[in-house]
């Protein structure tokens, strides 16, 4: 007898209370040792559609609902006596006519008659059924159960994310792309006799081999768990590319995740490679790991071959092992460094020279003119600084301009040169041209996660590994880069091209539209924030229309506030609800802007009496407290819950970013940046968002209640 869990058993243990969730858990251990253990009492479900659930007694009115056959032992609820022998009347296990793969099917009879508060349609315009045209047997191809095949054609726009809710994952999915214009694949059929070996079957049951496994699949939420890549994305994980390739699609659609896929599946088929998964921070990579960790727990050769290092860190280690022995080893000059060395040269330029020209150039300007410009693209000479095209830097420069711009620029690099140090571009550019010419490369594929925030001296990098020589001789080798990102959360990097340095994606390029994390009512209050199409300057669009939620929730609340107090006891008050309704504070996020608003998310935290966790570039998330961060570090979190504070009028954006501003041609950057944080802040609430200021308010929130941008 298999011992089996379903997904709808671990969603449902975390609803309730640690003390039950302690005795639901010893019971589960129980039944694994011996199902068929006389001391348990086991009771069928009389008014169950199928007759092989159980109720097992937990405690006083705590039940666990199992579903029992001959070859088949699985938890399938744990709940209230009352709502557990609900949950068990309105469904059964089918095994899909067409499919083969085993499935809840909720029993629309009783669907219907539990609907007893259902609203009535008050608009009396008709509108088109989306799938009436479909035939049975192509909805049942999708996973469709039989008996919802009527309601499914009778579906519009209003009803279908109702509907989506009653149906198997691969239906409910199916039919949202068909119904945003999309061509779903249809669901595999069934290569064994096993229903539950199917592929669609594995992402909502899983069996358990012992009782260390059945250990780790109650500590971790479902989807962490399981880390699951839905069947249609398959296709881009196993595809060979010819050159590189990119998956885009906004947040919660599973980038992540096939990127993951992809790491593991070239190391798994390529035995003799070493495979690189990497992102432009210690924070994300640091995620990646833990995620990659549960994806291949029992496979530790495939683990030896597949590093997970984020892109600085690997520099780092990559100049230490391809320096020249005799040059004196460099370090990595710190953001503080580089902005004082700057200050220092400005200072001394201004001294020397006082003009006009130079009292236009404050500090925040020279420093960001100097990163994103002359260090970014590493040049070396005043001819290359005078003809370069300044991409992403809108403040139009004369030749007198960069003229003395160049002399304050020679005398930070002289300042850093003394020192001893160097900045990531250069290291990386150091690199680029080392790994060129190297027969071998470090690694034969590299997969990189968050790929809008890449730097251009990290492309050059990435793109020398793959195949491109020094001089930009040479082509990317097929399936040795693959990108995963989102134009849209792009927060950290100035636009511009790859194919000027050699990786052209046109042609091998995805957007996913399916989203999994984020409720529809979120993700598209969210999308409110950004345009319809994203494009980035080698003419790759982004098209984020059509983009669906496959599950339903409450709408976000925007809030303003007359002052600090009032907006601490607003959140306060909402903390206080969710936890009633079963949120755990480890399920909630907080986040803020920046440092300086995290005072106050914490003085709302401590209101509502709860413990909290300052997160750091680890990102050690902690059981039974809320986790507080800023918006940048919230790359890569999901939260059930989410909070984000503080968005007052000259916070968001950041006020010190324009003030930094010599034209306002360049403020379109920053307001640009500044969305994306907010946007990477909402999407990463699963449920329930609450978005708070104090009035004024930032006028995002304005985008955020109306639909001006699309």
């Amino acid at each position: 007898m298999q011992f089996r869990i379903s997904d709808t058993f671990t969603d449902s243990l975390t609803r309730l209370t640690a003390e039950e969730q302690k005795f639901v858990k010893i019971t589960a251990f129980d039944l694994q040792q011996n199902p068929a253990n006389p001391g348990m009492q086991l009771h069928r479900i009389e008014k169950s559609k199928d007759k092989h659930f159980w109720s097992v007694r937990v405690g006083r009115d705590l039940r666990l609902v199992v579903h029992k056959t001959d070859g088949s032992f699985l938890l399938c609820y744990a709940g209230h006596h009352d709502k557990a022998y609900q949950w068990a009347e309105r469904r059964r296990l089918e095994t899909h006519p067409t499919t083969g793969a085993a499935q809840w099917v909720e029993i629309r009879e009783r669907v219907i008659e539990q609907s007893t508060s259902a609203a009535t349609k008050t608009d009396t315009v008709v509108k088109p059924l989306l799938f009436k045209d479909l035939c049975d047997a192509e909805l049942l191809g999708y996973g469709v159960p039989a008996e919802w095949l009527s309601d499914v054609k009778e579906a519009d726009e209003d009803s279908i994310l109702t509907l989506a809710e009653h149906l198997p994952a691969e239906a409910a999915e199916a039919l949202l792309e068909l119904a945003t214009g999309g061509k779903p694949q249809p669901a595999a059929h069934a290569t064994t006799a096993d229903p539950f070996s199917h592929p669609d079957a594995q992402r909502r049951f899983r069996v358990m081999h012992g009782v260390d496994e059945l250990e780790q699949a109650l500590d971790y939420p479902w989807e962490k768990w399981t880390i699951f890549l839905h069947p249609s994305q398959r296709q881009w994980v196993t595809r060979n590319y010819t050159g590189p390739a990119r998956i885009s699609g906004s947040a919660g659609t599973g980038k992540t995740i096939v990127a993951l896929h992809r790491a593991v599946t070239l190391a798994r088929e390529h035995p003799d490679s070493r495979v690189w998964l990497t992102t432009f921070s210690d924070t994300l990579s640091n995620a990646l790991q833990t995620k990659l960790n549960r994806l291949i727990s029992h496979q530790p050769r495939l683990a030896e071959r597949l590093e997970v290092v984020s892109m600085n860190s690997m520099g780092v280690r990559l100049l230490e092992r391809h320096i020249d022995k005799d040059k004196q080893r460099l370090h990595i000059a710190s953001t503080e460094v580089i902005r004082q060395a700057m200050a220092d040269s400005l200072k001394l330029v201004k001294a020397e020279k006082s003009n006009a020209v130079l009292m236009r150039f404050n500090l925040n300007f020279v420093t960001g003119e100097w990163l994103d410009v002359v260090d970014a693209w590493q040049l070396q000479t005043w001819e290359q600084y005078r003809d370069v095209k300044r991409l992403g830097r809108k403040t139009r420069l004369n030749e007198a301009q960069r003229q003395t711009l160049w002399k304050i620029f020679q005398g930070a690099q002289a300042t850093l040169d003394k020192a001893n140090v160097m900045t990531h571009a250069r290291m990386f550019t150091s690199l680029a041209s080392k790994l060129g010419t190297l027969k071998i490369p470090p690694f034969d594929f590299v997969v990189i996660d968050e790929a809008q925030d890449v730097s251009v001296s990290q492309l050059k990098m990435l793109a020398a590994m793959a195949g491109v020589s020094p001089d930009g001789t040479g082509q990317i080798r097929p399936n040795s880069l693959f990108f995963a990102g989102d134009l849209g959360q792009r927060i950290f990097q100035q636009p511009f091209s790859w194919k000027s340095l050699g990786v052209d994606i046109r042609g091998r390029s995805r957007t996913l539209h399916i989203n999994y994390r984020t409720s529809h009512q979120i993700r598209q209050q969210a999308d409110r924030l950004l345009g319809p199409e994203v494009s980035d300057l080698d003419g790759n669009i982004e098209n984020r229309k059509g983009t669906v939620s496959v599950f339903n929730g409450p709408m976000p609340i925007i809030q303003s506030y007359a002052n600090v107090t009032s907006e601490i006891d607003g959140v306060k008050t909402q903390i206080d609800q969710w936890i009633t309704e079963g949120v755990n504070p480890h399920e909630i996020g907080v986040f803020v802007r920046s440092e300086e608003q995290v005072p106050r998310a914490c003085e709302a935290i401590k209101t509502a009496g709860l413990k909290f966790r300052i997160l750091d570039e680890y990102v050690e998330t902690n059981q039974g407290d809320v986790s507080i961060c800023t918006m940048h570090l919230a790359k890569g979190l999901e939260f059930k819950a989410v909070v984000v504070m503080a968005c007052d009028d000259e916070v968001l954006p950041l006020q010190s970013r324009i003030e930094s501003v010599m034209d306002e041609s360049d403020l379109e950057e920053i307001y640009n940046t500044e969305r994306h944080l907010l946007y990477v802040a909402c999407t990463r609430a699963r449920d329930k968002l609450l978005i708070t200021s104090v009035k004024p308010a930032s006028e995002f929130l304005d985008d955020l209640l109306t639909n001006k941008r699309s």
